[in-house]
């Protein structure tokens, strides 16, 4: 299963909204790459509200790298885009921060 390119959810709250749109603002424009609504309340699986990033897989080495260098303390999550959307959040993802409970319930599993 190739994995077609990548999700990198940005993670924040009521105290980090400023700093999190900033952040996706940032990468939006660097890497001209599609940024997501900021969603102040979980969506889908994540346990957080969020900003969703997608990249494609040629950005992915440069990408990854200046989330790493620029979060600053913001937990990233960041899953493959397989077409298996339960294999792509729970096998196909690397956490920048600390890692956080997904609800999995999202795909029909049992919290």
């Amino acid at each position: 299963m190739a994995i077609n390119g990548f999700h990198a959810h940005v993670y924040f709250d009521e105290h980090t909204f400023s700093q999190a749109a900033a952040l996706c603002q940032a990468a939006h424009q660097r890497f001209s790459i599609p940024m997501g609504h900021m969603h102040r309340k979980p969506v889908g699986p994540h346990p957080c509200w969020s900003c969703q990033l997608t990249l494609p897989r040629r950005l992915v080495g440069e990408v990854i790298p200046w989330l790493m260098a620029s979060r600053n303390g913001l937990t990233v999550f960041v899953h493959g885009l397989s077409g298996d959307d339960l294999r792509d959040h729970t096998e196909l993802v690397m956490w920048l921060g600390d890692s956080l409970p997904l609800d999995l319930s999202t795909f029909g599993l049992s919290p």
